[in-house]
């Protein structure tokens, strides 16, 4: 009876708007109203369930690629599930800074690892031997007298060789004041530095051979003699690495700005040390760039030396760098190098874990030498940078990559006056060995060739 009310209410209101309407027309509507409604809301059910299970297949096939990615990985390395890689379960070192790891609860007293740091589920360890696992098909990397031949080769070759622009200035017959500003001008332009530059010419001014003769090869031999008391002939340049009773293992750290060639010079560096017959393990502490420990277990591969990895990008690169030097004393090397990340000087917080991966690195083995890389085609703008970086981690030497194409070759003068640290290295090319211990003399030589 409500119902049949209800209805012929609405059937009242229904036929105010549609004449003619009976009471079982107004049903027929009704239900067709509802059928709607409920098929509309199955519709979107349905719609709602398909994307839910696109989703969901969508990620486990990401899951699925990413573990197979991480496996084919490993094993092109030639690690094993078992004692190759560590362990989980133990102290995240990525929140520890010098005082804090000496009381995670992997360690003990004197520094040293009593299982925590082995239990790092981010930090690979290293394999012995051959990375690649095939000694026969190992590189012979070219000694270091070779290297330095081709330094005053190659150097003699360059764009910018300004030794050869001053010698034609004065070997003229008589240099008039505006030959010495030339000459002034030339230095500048070859990144000699404003108090180099002046010294310099002070000193060819008043150098019976550039004043006094008109013959060339006294004139060559004075500008020669001062350019080689400009280059400093008599600083220590050799690594700390190689000197009579070196630390074993010496720990050599890697720092600058991004785009150097830090990467490329630590592999170089281990092929240096390798042809030495040293025993050298890598350290991949570049966690942030894309492919970065790809790139230095490439280097390593070709020459046999192992490398310690994080198993994943970003993670901490202290921890790499705790694990490599524990891993290298345990192992007895020669040589640990330590790769870093690249970092702009201006950044106070990153240039703040350097000395952060310093100290945890001292937990285990101490810092003999930190090289800074210096891109040589950058000139003065390098010097800034290099003075940030002495200040955060101190340096002991610099190394400079891409001295010969277009670089100036001043900036070897600039960069020892401003930071009291020798230069060390230099990379002389793309070649895997093209990375030659400095030497004053033959640079000279190349520029003035």
């Amino acid at each position: 009876m409500v119902e049949r009310l209800v209805l012929c209410r609405g059937l009242t209101i229904k036929k105010r708007l549609i004449p003619g309407l009976s009471l079982r027309d107004f049903r027929l509507v009704t239900m067709d109203t509802k059928i709607m409604v409920a098929v509309l809301v199955l519709v979107l059910v349905a719609a709602v369930l398909i994307v839910a299970g696109i989703l969901v297949e969508s990620a486990h096939k990401r899951k699925n690629v990413g573990q197979t990615d991480l496996d084919t990985r490993d094993s092109s390395v030639g690690r094993s599930a078992g004692p190759g890689s560590v362990g989980s379960g133990a102290e995240d070192y990525s929140r520890l800074d010098s005082g804090d790891v000496a009381k995670a609860g992997g360690l003990n007293g004197a520094g040293q690892d009593g299982g925590g740091a082995e239990g790092s589920s981010d930090v690979v360890r290293p394999q012995t031997g051959s990375v690649s696992g095939v000694e026969g098909a190992l590189d012979s990397p070219e000694s270091s007298d070779s290297r330095i031949t081709r330094l005053k080769s190659r150097l003699s070759k360059s764009s910018n060789p300004f030794g050869r622009v001053l010698f034609n200035i004065l070997a003229k017959d008589k240099l008039s004041e505006s030959d010495w500003e030339d000459v002034e001008d030339t230095l500048l332009l070859a990144d000699v530095g404003g108090e180099a530059s002046e010294n310099l010419v002070e000193g060819l001014r008043s150098d019976a051979r550039v004043v006094g003769t008109s013959e060339a090869k006294d004139v060559r031999e004075a500008l020669r003699s001062r350019l080689v008391e400009q280059v400093n002939s008599q600083s220590d340049r050799a690594l700390n690495a190689e000197k009579p009773g070196a630390s074993r293992p010496s720990v050599i750290i890697m720092v600058g700005v991004n785009g150097t060639g830090k990467t490329t010079t630590a592999g170089k560096l281990a092929r240096l040390f390798v042809a030495e017959g040293k025993s050298v393990m890598l350290a991949a502490a570049d966690t942030f760039r894309a492919a970065a420990a790809d790139q230095l277990e490439t280097w390593g591969s070709k020459v046999g030396v192992p490398v310690v990895r994080a198993q994943k990008d970003g993670a901490d690169p202290a921890s790499v760098a705790f694990e490599a030097s524990k891993q290298a004393k345990e192992k007895d090397v020669d040589v640990l190098i330590i790769d870093t990340a690249g970092r702009l000087q201006n950044k106070s917080n990153l240039m703040d874990e350097l000395g952060k991966i310093r100290r945890v690195t001292e937990k285990n083995l101490p810092v003999s030498e930190v090289l800074l890389v210096l891109d040589a085609t950058t000139g003065q703008n390098g010097m800034t940078q290099a003075k940030v970086f002495a200040d955060a981690i101190g340096i002991t030497g610099v190394v400079l990559s891409k001295l010969d194409g277009s670089a100036k070759g001043g900036i070897v003068i600039s960069v020892q006056n401003e930071l009291g640290v020798p230069v060390k290295l230099v990379g002389l090319g793309e070649g895997p060995d093209d990375l030659a211990p400095f030497d004053a003399e033959s640079f000279v030589d190349g520029i003035l060739a």
